[in-house]
């Protein structure tokens, strides 16, 4: 096989990847940056020297910015609004603490397990609605466990892929560089053709994922959970008892009131009464104020689960200037951390005298003291300089907080408060999303907009959330990587790549040429899209095959396990994309974690693929 004439156009497209790849791995630069520098470049270099394939396909500036309006792209895109909609609505906490509970709370196990339902799924559903499925469960599974999302997110991704490598139908890339096979007069290949090879080498990659990849993975927080997890600093909170509220009647056991969990009773004040620790004998009663100390997650997942526990706070806080109905009223309800300023006029004052509520309109929930535990009442504790307040209230009042010179706003500490009770709008509207792309009732593009559209319209998420789920690293860099792709692509970069590879390895035994074409394959699908490297090198490897006089269907397995190594880049498959955002990963995450899997399958395929074939 001889390798094509090479020509600048593709020499140029060949130094570009490589400076991508590079500046990207460096991450000197925001990797928004090089995907605009590299988008920019591109359409430089084609413009000025203009390029038109064998095939009369002009390389275009309409070819190279395609990527943008790529339907993967705007499936990566609605199904992280999906996601994002599921997580607010709090729709798999139930699923989340069961499966916790079952396991027996074992990390291990409980993650292991997971990533096993998974690999086996993906061996038969596609691998993208799959990881939908799963990655707001694992992001709450790692919540739970108290372990970072970054951890977790890359594992799964990983595994789903590897999962659809085991059968034919486990991936499109199969299935097309199956029917490309065919097409070019091989026989018809059967679901489980390339099992008996690829479960051992997939094998060897799931040890590679489960025992050493979570060693690989930093530890990265998003900003306020490293802020919130390395602190856990509690706050003094005073719930009071309502007619009618859950804690009406009840009592203390050893101690402890179980209705409120994760939270320490400090106090309970029944008018000029006060009832300390342990609490015997202590019925509450309407009217009663329950002083708890608590962090400010259990406090978000008990205002998540009985909003009605923090209502009698709330219409004290803000009543007297009718915000009180909106702060009830769910949705664009923000949970932030204040400090009281040095020279505040709040200092030496309780809350109420402030009047820092009513002209805010936001509720103050939580006083936090660092340099002691507070035992009061919350409105009879004065504050003072440097204490943090926690606060609920409208996006609107939090913004306007900046320029109030009595608090400091901690941006970091901004997050949204869950809306459990559109958990089951959410739920219902993910599993159709799911169940429309799986069963190829609808694409997967248009099944993941009309969700993304119902989370929106049901209130599970606000405009402002939705924006926010859309990544626009992804954005950019699969824009970027489309147009690299396209560049190499119609330029015959790839193909003069393995014509190389082909001629140097000629006279070498089938065993060697199918393990150097493996390993090909799998490093240029991390710059391709793995569709287009099966179809792109599915010819080659059969032409390869007739050369040594092999079965070809040797050679095109080799392809199709080769496509799904696609574990280096973040723009490698859409899965890879689709955790980027949740795992706070960097591009060089990918490569760190995904080299080491890549050299490990390729050595797997290497040693057994050619004894189970007998070549």
């Amino acid at each position: 096989m001889l390798a094509i004439e090479p020509t600048i156009h593709m020499w140029i497209t060949l130094v570009v990847i490589a400076a991508a790849i590079i500046l990207y791995a460096w991450e000197k630069f925001p990797m928004e940056l090089v995907s605009l520098a590299v988008i920019g470049a591109l359409l430089l270099i084609f413009h000025f020297l203009p390029y038109t394939d064998p095939e009369g396909h002009e390389v275009s500036t309409a070819t190279l910015l395609a990527g943008f309006a790529d339907p993967a792209l705007i499936a990566v895109l609605a199904l992280l609004v999906v996601g994002q909609g599921v997580v607010q609505s709090g729709a798999l906490e139930v699923p989340a603490r069961f499966l916790i509970q079952y396991m027996g709370g074992q990390p291990l196990l409980i993650i292991t397990a997971a990533l096993l339902l998974v690999t086996c799924i993906s061996a038969f559903l596609n691998d993208t609605p799959v990881v939908v499925i799963f990655m707001p469960i694992f992001g709450l599974l790692a919540d739970k466990l108290g372990r970072s999302t970054s951890k977790v997110m890359i594992p799964l991704s990983f595994t789903a892929i590897l999962g659809g490598a085991t059968t034919l139908i486990g991936t499109s890339t199969n299935l097309l560089a199956a029917g490309t096979y065919e097409r070019l007069g091989g026989g018809k290949m059967g679901i489980f053709d390339i099992t008996p090879v690829a479960i051992v080498v997939v094998a060897a990659g799931l040890l590679y994922v489960f025992f050493i990849l979570p060693r690989l993975l930093p530890d990265r927080r998003s900003l306020v959970g490293s802020f919130s997890a390395s602190s856990g600093k509690q706050f003094i909170v005073q719930i009071d008892v309502k007619r009618g509220s859950i804690l009406e009647g009840k009592s203390a056991v050893a101690g402890m009131f179980t209705d409120l969990v994760n939270m320490t009773v400090r106090l309970v004040r029944r008018g000029e009464e006060t009832f300390l620790p342990p609490f015997e004998d202590v019925r509450l009663q309407p009217g009663d104020a329950v002083v708890v100390a608590t962090t400010r997650k259990a406090l978000t997942e008990a205002l998540a689960s009985t909003p009605q526990l923090l209502e009698g706070v709330i219409e004290e806080s803000v009543g007297g200037n009718g915000n009180d109905h909106d702060l009830k009223r769910a949705g664009d309800r923000i949970l932030a951390e204040v400090i009281i300023a040095p020279a505040s006029r709040m200092d030496g004052r309780t809350i109420h005298q402030t009047g820092f509520q009513e002209t805010s309109g936001c509720a103050v929930l939580g006083i936090q003291r660092r340099s002691r535990m507070l035992r009061a009442a919350l409105n009879d504790i004065r504050l003072e300089a440097g204490d943090v307040l926690l606060l609920l209230g409208k996006q609107r009042n939090i913004t306007a907080l900046r320029s109030n010179r009595d608090v400091i706003l901690l941006e970091w500490s901004t997050t949204d408060l869950p809306e459990r009770k559109h958990a089951a709008i959410a739920g219902a509207i993910f599993v159709s999303v799911v169940t429309l792309a799986s069963f190829n009732i609808l694409p997967i593009t248009i099944a993941a907009l009309l969700g993304a559209g119902a989370m929106i319209a049901a209130n599970c998420l606000n405009v402002r959330q939705a924006a926010r789920a859309v990544d626009r690293r992804i954005f950019l860099l699969v824009g970027a990587a489309l147009a690299m792709g396209a560049a190499m692509e119609h330029t015959g970069a790839a193909a003069y790549l393995a014509g190389i590879m082909a001629n140097a390895l000629m006279g070498y035994s089938p065993a060697i040429m199918l393990s150097a074409f493996f390993l090909l394959v799998a490093l240029v699908t991390n710059v391709l899209s793995n569709n287009a490297t099966a179809v792109l090198f599915t010819p080659i490897a059969v032409n390869l095959a007739r050369q040594l006089g092999i079965e070809p269907v040797i050679f095109v397995t080799a392809v199709i396990i080769a496509s799904n190594c696609s574990f280096a880049t973040p723009m490698g498959y859409q899965t890879n994309l689709l955790v980027m955002g949740p795992g706070h990963y960097k591009f060089a995450d990918y490569v760190r974690a995904g080299i080491p899997l890549i050299v490990i399958l390729w050595l797997a395929f290497s040693f057994y693929a050619p004894w189970y074939y007998g070549i």
